[in-house]
């Protein structure tokens, strides 16, 4: 599915790109279908170039690439990244392919850690193969419940190993090491991105699969109670997309960046309460504010040192926090 919005959102996104740094490349994708997966095989497929993605839709879902589907070179392969195989030849491989959403990852614990594991170790030997470069996606949430903000790429993590949550913090500080041991051992080009909460058009909203952002624009525009976690002092750094996909494709095409560990995020910090009070006031919601628990280990402040990013890539995130969640409300609103 794509819209006016998103195809504006392209646009901007390529703007910051040079078409020449991905010419004739193949891509391979994993979790293509999800969210951030789907805005790069958007990007890529609009260039023309060979574009695999991968999914087996345990959490992408096909309305994010079925305008895809049909393009001479686009392909959907519905399989596991931890078991797919394949004879095709590849210049880049985006692992992207993980649960992502905290309540949606705790139900599926094991599938996490696999996607991270035995899927991390498949695309690592699928690209040393190949010779292929490799992106993968990481997480801000490497770092735990941060002790040091806004927090560099230096900072170790203060991570509860055992905790609700690491099945997503652990398989993905797993998957950074193996794929730092790949680079260490093979000399594979690998580029780890930590990912910070990037939000915008395509994220889920839908029961387990929901997001703060998405979640609150849905109860905002239906007008049901907006659920807040704790006292909503606690912080978190909102991306917009573009940002995001700007940045992992600068990543990407940057020859300085082999071996290399950089944030991708926006380094504005908003408590959780400033999020949902701004999503009622621009969805004109009449919603009421209504207070959970906080969840166990949910970090206290989330914000990132973006130093390295700019330093190396040469850009930062442009699109400011309103900007962003009033194109994504807008996109909410024509759909619900």
């Amino acid at each position: 599915m794509i819209d006016q919005i998103i195809r504006e959102d392209i646009g901007r996104i390529k703007r910051n790109l040079k078409k020449e740094n991905f010419e004739e490349k193949g891509f391979l994708v994993s979790g293509g279908a999800g969210f951030i997966g789907s805005w790069l095989c958007d990007v890529l497929a609009s260039y023309n170039l060979k574009v695999s993605c991968l999914d087996n839709l345990s959490t992408g879902v096909m309305r994010n690439i079925d305008h895809l589907v049909g393009k001479s070179k686009f392909e959907f392969v519905n399989s596991d990244v931890c078991t797919f195989k394949t004879t095709d030849e590849y210049d880049y491989i985006l692992h992207m392919a993980s649960h992502a959403s905290p309540e949606e990852y705790q139900k599926h614990p094991i599938e996490t850690l696999r996607a991270n594991s035995h899927g991390s170790v498949n695309m690592a030997e699928l690209a040393r193969k190949l010779d292929a470069k490799v992106l993968f996606s990481s997480t801000s949430e490497i770092y735990g419940d941060a002790e040091v903000v806004p927090t560099p790429e230096t900072y170790w993590g203060n991570v509860n190993p055992i905790g609700p949550r690491s099945c997503y913090d652990e398989g993905k500080r797993f998957a950074e090491a193996l794929f730092m041991a790949y680079h260490e051992q093979y000399g594979l080009n690998v580029k780890i991105a930590r990912i910070f909460n990037s939000f915008g058009p395509r994220l889920r909203e839908d029961g387990l699969y929901g997001r703060a952002v998405s979640r609150f624009i849905k109860q905002a525009l239906t007008n049901e109670p907006i659920t807040v976690y704790g006292d909503g002092t606690q912080t978190r750094s909102f991306c917009y997309v573009t940002d995001t996909i700007t940045g992992l494709m600068l990543l990407i095409a940057n020859e300085k960046t082999k071996g290399e560990v950089v944030n991708i995020g926006n380094s504005q910090e908003v408590t959780i309460l400033q999020l949902a009070s701004k999503v009622k006031e621009l969805a004109r919601s009449s919603s009421q504010l209504i207070f959970h628990p906080l969840p166990k280990d949910d970090p206290r402040r989330r914000c990132p040192d973006t130093s390295k990013m700019e330093m190396l890539l040469g850009w930062k995130p442009n699109v400011s926090f309103e900007e962003g969640l009033e194109r994504t409300i807008a996109w909410f609103r024509g759909r619900i």
